[in-house]
């Protein structure tokens, strides 16, 4: 009965497991970043500088799926044409480019 807590007391820890252990999380950590971390980074600056050139006249897309045209920029809204004379005022967070204009550039 008290064998297999015999055994597990001569075992000797391997005194290079922590070396290895911490080269391991370096590299889990490097790759999480180059696949998840630094294509986000990239999207949110291309959206940040999309909603920056926002000019009158450009068409857009709104988070939840309505289409417009820019009518007037200010500096955290926008006023968008969503039918003929119809304005809406949204905050400049909320518009993101058409996709066909995300796959042109």
């Amino acid at each position: 009965m008290n064998t297999p807590l015999f055994i597990l007391l001569q075992q000797q820890p391997n005194a290079q497991g922590g070396g290895s252990m911490l080269i391991w999380l370096i590299l889990i950590f490097v790759v999480m970043w180059l696949l998840m971390i630094r294509p986000q980074q990239k999207q949110q600056k291309k959206e940040r500088e999309f909603r920056e050139k926002l000019q009158k006249g450009d068409r857009v897309s709104f988070s939840g799926g309505i289409y417009g045209k820019v009518h007037e920029v200010a500096e955290h809204t926008i006023d968008v044409e969503i039918s003929h004379g119809v304005y809406v005022t949204v905050e400049k967070n909320m518009v993101q480019p058409l996709p066909e204009q995300t796959q042109s550039k």
